[in-house]
């Protein structure tokens, strides 16, 4: 195993074995043979049992330009952000800095409204929301972070909880060019190795549950709303509860793979909705081809006329997906469910979401998903005209 991205140590355990899958971020032309070789890579999670620090393995592939594009509920909740921290008084000073994600979106308008503007050097806020994972040397990405922060600035730092990735077995979260996965108690480490400490905290629904986190120049004791959430994120630290995802993976792959059989059995036409990363491995793992899913709708231009990394299944327009009047769309992100719902109300009685707790309501807010023994849908009969 290679050293801890974060620690340096060499205290490493396997958590979640994915084996050989597509590269994430790779959708060749529609039509395009499926050659033997995409599915090729190497993907598993480690945990490092010093600093508790859960990390992608290794990577081989090679980062593709990305082609999503960032959906309302992630630009909503980055609106909200801004919002509790500005009213907690810790907004101090005129100029931020952003490190972006290679998901788009910026806090930056945002921002201007209480009055900072961008700048290179350092700055009084800095922020990165949800990008510092996609760095696959963490300590040199904490140490840049922390000298680009002023010596009374702020630095804010956006995650999807790894306390949400294990309670609802959301092991998909794994992908190539995701290098961390972290819990309030490995940052805290983190953060001290480069001289900050987390001074507040802030939760949100956002994938089932995000953290944002303040940290300031100085060691000292994280805030009672860090401390709040170490408590609430109890056992991520420990390989024993973390190494859950893997029954998580397998039952989840098992239960979509046998849903979708009888579904075909029964002469429904399945599509889904939503081309996205962590749907790659799942439809690998899953052995889903166009007979089991007819196609996959994406909003995002450039991901149309391609196809599923793997598979044959194409990539089409949510135009396309309304016009075919499908008797089932799987939805691979559930925090779309209100958006498209909104979008696409001729599809209210289709939407399906592979997970326990999911609420299949377009007039709800967004569900919280986790994989499933079964699914749950919205669809009650089969269309009678086609």
């Amino acid at each position: 195993m290679n050293p801890c991205r974060g620690c340096g140590m060499s205290n490493l355990q396997r958590v979640l074995d994915l084996g050989r899958v597509p590269a994430a971020d790779h959708f060749p032309r529609s039509g395009a043979t499926v050659r033997d070789d995409e599915a090729s890579h190497f993907l598993a999670m480690d945990l490092c049992s010093a600093c508790g620090l859960a990390q992608l393995a290794d990577d081989d592939t090679i980062a593709a330009e990305p082609r999503g594009i960032e959906p309302r509920a992630l630009a909503d909740q980055a609106a909200d952000a801004v919002r509790r921290v500005g009213e907690s008084g810790r907004l101090r000073g005129t100029s931020v800095r952003e490190y972006g994600s290679p998901h788009g979106g910026t806090w930056l308008p945002r921002l201007a409204e209480w009055g900072f503007t961008p700048c290179d050097g350092p700055a009084d806020v800095v922020i990165d929301s949800f990008g510092i994972m996609h760095a696959p040397d963490q300590r040199a990405a904490f140490s840049e972070r922390a000298a680009a922060t002023a010596p009374d600035g702020l630095l804010l730092l956006q995650f999807h909880s790894l306390a949400t990735i294990v309670r609802l077995g959301q092991w998909n979260a794994l992908r190539h060019g995701h290098f961390a996965y972290y819990s309030a108690a490995a940052l805290i480490r983190l953060l001290d190795d480069v001289g900050m400490h987390a001074a507040d905290a802030w939760t949100f629904d956002l994938y089932g549950g995000t953290v944002l986190l303040a940290a300031v120049h100085g060691r000292g004791t994280p805030g009672e709303s860090v401390r709040r959430v170490v408590v609430d994120e109890a056992g991520t630290t420990d390989a024993s509860v973390v190494g859950g995802l893997q029954r998580a993976a397998d039952d989840h792959v098992r239960s979509l793979r046998t849903w979708l059989e009888n579904e075909f059995l029964s002469g429904n036409r399945v599509y889904a909705y939503g081309a996205a990363s962590r749907a790659v491995a799942l439809f690998h793992l899953a052995g889903i081809d166009r007979r089991l899913v007819t196609a996959v709708a994406d909003a995002a231009p450039a991901k149309q006329g391609r196809r599923m990394p793997g598979t044959d299944v194409p990539i089409i327009s949510p135009e396309e997906l309304v016009a075919a009047e499908p008797d089932r769309v799987l939805l691979t992100l559930p925090d779309l469910l209100p958006e498209v719902g909104r979008q696409y109300p001729s599809l209210e009685r289709c939407w399906v979401i592979d997970g326990r707790s999911a609420r299949c309501s377009a007039t709800t807010e967004a569900p919280v998903s986790g994989p499933a023994s079964g699914l749950q849908s919205q669809c009650s009969e089969k269309r009678d005209a086609r």
